[in-house]
């Protein structure tokens, strides 16, 4: 019996889009065993001399010059990727994608980046290419570099980015709000204790810090305030493949306490939120995704621009989150935590309850339902 491939392609602008991709695989596997699924980034995997380079430059423009990537990002806000776009992306990146595809035969391919969809979309108009396409779409806002019309299927946040979509000309049926994949340990509950003797936590009003590698945790001034009240609330920093500024922060006196835990990349953040009573970081849509699964309140520290500041101000609009503007935002929750921390607590149990209607499992459903659809739609 031949078992249905599922070939799952993003790219490395931002680690949300292949999280994704291996939260949507991970769920494929868990409700259909016989499924098979591969996750690529597919420009590191074609070109992993080049690709490289450009994600670091990528990165170092986001940092280094934010308002030319928000004038960029708004300029082009409603437009697609241009065809001349898309063939030189084909030329330097994707010359050899048709072979690897007819290499590993996929019964659906699912993009969770803009750039593989837009390129895969490019080999289906082109009439090289007739497998059906999902794109999810991993912000909860939609830029037109999203938009292809060979997409036969856009899985999307919410309702907001249905009706983008829709605006963009996208027809109805092309489009099932699933919510963002994130894995199934997320919707799972965890026993604290078992956690926080897992992880040497102690039992204190916690708060959970993620950084990665786009430089947060050289904050000073918010790192520095946290440390200030290491005897009333325990801090978790987890740095994930920052390890420059992990080995840092070890080696300064005002962070080694046993109230300050400094981690580098583990794939437990889920136990880690659920431990925890308060998340800062950046507001990328994923950890956006993974903190609501989780009830955890959110602060979101400098957005970058484009996606991130919108998935801050539509966090920030449904009260599962708010925009650090001051230090007092940090301060002031710091005081909730330790003069109020029964409310913050029944608070979350009532975000839990209200997002328990969210099925964690709609975006592999979607993914079922077109591999069952794919001899129709070919």
């Amino acid at each position: 019996m031949h078992k249905q491939r599922v070939l799952l392609l993003s790219e490395g602008f931002g680690a949300g889009h292949t999280q994704a991709a291996h939260a949507l695989s991970s769920s494929l596997r868990k409700i259909a065993p016989n499924v098979q699924t591969k996750v690529m980034e597919l420009g590191s995997f074609l070109n992993p001399r080049v690709a490289p380079i450009i994600i670091t430059a990528y990165k170092k423009t986001v940092s280094s010059q934010p308002r030319l990537v928000r004038m960029m990002y708004r300029s082009n806000y409603n437009k697609s990727l241009n065809r001349l776009t898309t063939l030189a992306l084909h030329r330097i990146f994707y010359t050899r994608t048709i072979q690897l595809i007819r290499q590993l035969h996929p019964d659906v391919i699912v993009c969770t980046h803009p750039i593989p969809s837009a390129v895969i979309s490019r080999l289906k108009r082109i009439g090289m290419l007739d497998v059906p396409l999902s794109t999810v779409i991993t912000d909860y806002d939609v830029h037109g570099a999203w938009v292809s019309r060979e997409v036969n299927c856009f899985l999307v946040s919410t309702d907001r980015v249905k009706k983008q979509l829709l605006e963009r000309g996208v027809e109805n049926s092309k489009i099932r709000i699933t919510g963002i994949p994130v894995h199934p340990n997320f919707w799972e509950r965890h026993r604290k204790e078992d956690i926080r003797l897992q992880f040497g936590l102690n039992e204190l009003p916690t708060i959970l810090v993620m950084g990665g590698g786009w430089g947060f945790m050289k904050d000073e001034a918010v790192n520095s305030l946290l440390a200030l009240y290491r005897e009333s609330i325990q801090i978790i920093f987890c740095f994930g493949s920052n390890t420059k500024s992990l080995e840092k922060m070890k080696k300064d006196e005002r962070f080694i306490h046993p109230n300050i835990h400094l981690l580098g990349f583990t794939k437990e953040i889920d136990k880690l939120m659920e431990v925890s009573d308060l998340l800062i970081t950046k507001p990328g849509g994923m950890t956006c995704s993974e903190g609501l699964a989780k009830g955890i309140p959110m602060l979101f520290h400098k957005p970058l621009p484009g996606q991130e500041e919108e998935n801050s101000s539509y966090f920030t609009r449904q009260g599962w989150g708010t925009p650090i503007n001051s230090l007092d935002d940090i301060t002031n929750w710091i005081h909730r935590l330790t003069n109020h921390y029964e409310e913050v607590v029944q608070s979350r149990e009532e975000v839990l309850n209200h997002i328990a209607r969210f099925r964690p499992m709609q975006s592999a459903q979607a993914i079922i339902d077109l591999l069952g659809n794919a001899t129709l739609i070919r």
